[in-house]
């Protein structure tokens, strides 16, 4: 299962100063997400995937955020400099389910 989309980054201010950027998944690919994912979950309701912004691929997870209504993803500095990213700017994104 695999969702392309566009989508602004933006900042957790983490605990003790910790600052991780991630992306919002679209609440209807969460809802689909949601559903497949359905059953014994990872730590924090994770999901493994592979991401792709631009060049870059990863394996990573993605996490539901119930404030948003929907899935993150984390982008890890190494892809934010490759693709040259900041908090605010919009990526096109690709998220492979990889445990459904």
């Amino acid at each position: 299962m695999k969702f392309d989309f566009e989508a602004e980054l933006w900042i957790w201010d983490a605990r003790r100063g910790e600052l991780w950027t991630f992306v919002s998944l679209p609440v209807e690919a969460s809802e689909e997400i949601r559903d497949v994912a359905a059953g014994p979950r990872r730590g924090f309701g994770s999901v493994r995937v592979r991401a792709t912004i631009g060049g870059s691929s990863w394996l990573t997870s993605i996490f539901p955020d119930s404030t948003r209504g929907a899935y993150v993803l984390p982008v890890k500095r190494a892809v934010r400099k490759a693709e040259d990213l900041d908090a605010g700017d919009t990526a096109a994104v690709t998220v492979e389910l990889l445990d459904p």
